[in-house]
């Protein structure tokens, strides 16, 4: 089984936003998939089904940001998922817009959710596809969270689909070969 957490924020206003490409990540799995709407457990609400040829479900955290901990820790105990199931789709400042990269483990650069995450299960030993969201351009009014709090310019939201499709593309290789060689093909730049 893999759990896929696609980390946001809740309510319309977010929608969006940057910080919110994990929800889009995972509306986009339960979409492709035809999975049944979010039923609301754990602070959250989630979706199950089959993909990648494995049980998945689909979470997204309903807690905020900040604490997406708190949903995440009692999924994983209520779906007995080791720290290796899980999978935390989130927005990412150190990589260019519309890149989809791999990790497992580590620390959390300063992103609050996957801070979170990692108090709340006493561990960072999970895989993150981290999506691509850049950096601010330098005429930006406002500070790293305004701009990760602020909707993709229209050039980007043109660009989202094909940027969520790589993203599930990467946990279908997850799913498939293993998070090392999924780590080894989807991280290696294009010719």
């Amino acid at each position: 089984m893999l759990l896929v957490v696609g980390l946001g924020n809740p309510g319309k206003k977010y929608s969006g936003n940057r910080h919110n490409v994990g929800f889009m990540a995972v509306d986009a799995l339960r979409d492709r998939e035809g999975w049944p709407d979010y039923k609301e457990k754990f602070s959250g609400v989630f979706t199950r089904g089959m993909a990648f040829a494995s049980e998945v479900v689909a979470l997204r955290p309903m807690t905020f940001m900040n604490v997406s901990g708190d949903c995440v820790q009692p999924a994983v105990a209520f779906f007995k998922v080791a720290p290796a199931e899980l999978v935390v789709v989130h927005d990412e400042l150190d990589i260019p817009f519309g890149e989809v990269r791999l990790k497992f483990g580590g620390g959390h650069a300063g992103h609050n959710g996957l801070r979170s995450i990692i108090a709340r299960l006493g561990t960072a030993d999970f895989l993150r596809v981290r999506v691509g969201v850049g950096r601010p351009p330098p005429d930006f009014q406002g500070d790293v969270a305004d701009y990760v709090l602020s909707d993709f310019d229209p050039s980007q939201r043109a660009e989202i689909p094909g940027v969520l499709s790589r993203a599930l593309d990467a946990i279908a290789r997850v799913a498939k070969d293993g998070p090392g060689a999924a780590m080894n093909t989807v991280n290696t730049k294009k010719k």
